[in-house]
């Protein structure tokens, strides 16, 4: 973090020491199971061909993939995570960066020459090389223009600085706004990519706005009508007069957006947006849900886990899930460091649900993350 993020590419050679153990490691997530993943509705994914470059979007008929052996094609799948206990587990390997920032693991799977093409991502990645070979190549400082008339953002002009190419275990890890084209070598070539959240500070500060706004609702004196009865005949009817916009102000610095209250709606704001899950995530809960005595039950025997595309927030006192307010974090209860656990875990071992189990409206907020779908047993 301090030498690289943010600032240069760093390639890691054996990032994943079991592949440099057992040279017949392969992929946990086969072939099959990702082409099954690209035909289903709630799927994210994409086919890209080049010779020319052509994007299809998923659902995909398995028909319609083409076998590994083929050359120049690449199937994208987002959010593995929620799809894969593998690629959760590896997501997690990269809370090392504040969860806020991490946004989903992508897979693409490739025949020989495979690839999106050269191009720019606004966000950090990291690379990492699951099966099969790929070469990438990469430019600091590139043109930022992009050939015209194709589906993809591909740079009209790439000039690479580096190239490697990178074996099973091997990982890449690329600041914003660094060119790179990848290219798979061999049949059934799997690139798992680590993607993280890229907000502008528009973005950012128009959601927090408009929450900000949300709030003149609860102000019953702003529902009054504006009177104007001093309002004095006028020789200049089409100018706004100086007191009504005086008296705007006035209004302005009468709300409790300054100070305290100021800081105190930035941060549950704050909280609201960063735990906000992705537009295509969908949560379901459990096909037979269990009532509370057996989810108490439960969690003791197999602990409890956060959903891996649940988004976990601690902003000031205040604990949010999904964009929601879990809980007030009440730095004198009980529960609190309990809370903390919880969140930062992302969940709780069997022995350490006994301990939670003993405080009951922790167990009606976890509970009814439970019912929501958010929370899942299992550690």
């Amino acid at each position: 973090m301090r030498d690289y993020w943010q600032k240069k590419p760093l390639l890691v050679r054996g990032a994943i020491p079991a592949f440099g153990m057992n040279p017949e490691l392969e992929s946990p997530i086969s072939n099959k199971e990702l082409y099954e993943l690209a035909g289903y509705d709630l799927v994210e994914s994409r086919l890209v061909k080049s010779h020319p470059w052509r994007l299809e979007h998923g659902p995909h008929a398995m028909r319609s993939i083409p076998k590994i052996t083929q050359k120049n094609w690449t199937m994208l799948i987002q959010g593995m995570e929620g799809w894969h206990p593998a690629a959760a587990k590896v997501l997690s390997w990269f809370r090392f960066i504040p969860d806020y920032r991490l946004d989903d693991l992508m897979i693409s799977i490739a025949g020989p020459g495979g690839g999106v093409g050269p191009h720019l991502d606004s966000y950090d990645v990291f690379l990492i090389q699951m099966q099969g070979r790929r070469t990438w190549k990469i430019q600091s400082q590139p043109k930022k223009g992009f050939i015209e008339d194709l589906p993809l953002k591909i740079l009209s002009e790439f000039k690479p600085t580096d190239e490697w190419t990178l074996n099973p275990g091997d990982m890449l890890y690329l600041p914003p706004q660094i060119a790179h084209d990848g290219v798979a070598l061999d049949p059934g070539t799997q690139t798992w990519s680590v993607g993280f959240r890229a907000l502008s500070w528009r973005e950012l500060l128009q959601e927090t706005l408009w929450r900000l706004a949300d709030q003149l609702d609860d102000d019953i004196s702003l529902g009054q009508i504006l009177t104007d009865p001093h309002q004095p005949a006028s020789d200049r009817p089409s100018k706004i007069p100086s007191h009504l916009i005086q008296s705007l102000k006035n209004r302005f610095n009468e709300l409790p957006w300054h100070g305290k209250s100021l800081e105190n709606l930035l941060e549950f704001s704050l909280g609201e947006i960063l735990s906000e899950p992705k537009p295509q995530v969908v949560f379901s809960p459990a096909i037979d849900l269990l009532s509370e005595n057996e989810f108490r039950t439960a969690c003791v025997l197999q602990g409890l886990s956060v959903h891996p595309q649940s988004r976990l927030s601690i902003s000031s006192d205040y604990l949010f899930c999904n964009g929601t307010l879990l809980t007030f974090l009440d730095k004198k209860s009980e529960a609190f460091e309990y809370w903390l656990l919880f969140a930062h875990q992302r969940g709780f071992l069997p022995f350490q649900c006994r301990r939670f189990l003993a405080y009951p409206s922790m167990f009606e907020h976890i509970y009814e993350g439970y019912c929501n779908g958010w929370f899942e047993l299992g550690e």
